[in-house]
C-alpha cells in the first residue's frame, strides 16, 4: 500500500516565507500559525547530513498548510530544485500521519517509490517518497507522539 494514514497537510515551497504568510492570511480563515527556522539531520540517497529550512505551519480548521523556505547549504535538494522563479508559493507534497511507525516503515521497502528523505527522533519521525511519476508530487509520512502533535497545532 502506498497511500495510507491520515492526510493532514499540504506543503508548499517558496523563496520568501514572510510574503507567503502575509498573502495567505488575507485569503484564509487561519486558526493558528507556528513559525521557526530549524536544522535537522536527515538521510537522503546522497548520504547523511543536515538541512536547514524556514518553516511555517498554518492551520485552517484541521488542515495544516506547511510553507518551506530552504536555506543555503545542506544536502537536501528536493526543495531547492523545485523552487519557483519568483516569490510565489509552489505546491510540493502532501503529508499523512501514521499511528505505528515500525509497522509502516517495514512496508516502505516493499512499495515501488524511492525514499528520498528520512529523519526524526523519539518524538517525530518522517520520510518522503518520490511519487511524482504516480501523482506529480512527493508523499511525506510522519509519526509523532501526542505531545509533539499538540506542539505542531494538531487537535
Amino acid at each position: 500500500m502506498i497511500i495510507e494514514g491520515k492526510h493532514y497537510q499540504n506543503a508548499y515551497i517558496t523563496r520568501n516565507i514572510e510574503k507567503a504568510i502575509a498573502t495567505f492570511k488575507k485569503h484564509a480563515d487561519v486558526r493558528k500559525i507556528l513559525q521557526y527556522e530549524g536544522t535537522t539531520e536527515v538521510t537522503t540517497p546522497a548520504g547523511r547530513g543536515t538541512q536547514t529550512n524556514k518553516l511555517a505551519f498554518i492551520w485552517v480548521e484541521d488542515l495544516q498548510y506547511e510553507f518551506i523556505e530552504p536555506c543555503p547549504g545542506g544536502i537536501v535538494e528536493i526543495y531547492r530544485e523545485a523552487l519557483p522563479a519568483d516569490d510565489s508559493l509552489k505546491f510540493h507534497h502532501i503529508c499523512m500521519r501514521v499511528e505505528d511507525w515500525p509497522d509502516f516503515r517495514a512496508r516502505v521497502d516493499q512499495q515501488p517509490f524511492p525514499v528520498v528523505l528520512e529523519g526524526g527522533n523519539d518524538a517525530l519521525r518522517f520520510l518522503y517518497l518520490d511519487a511524482r511519476e504516480f501523482l506529480g508530487h512527493y508523499l511525506e509520512y510522519t509519526w509523532m507522539n501526542s505531545e509533539r502533535w499538540s506542539q505542531v497545532g494538531g487537535r
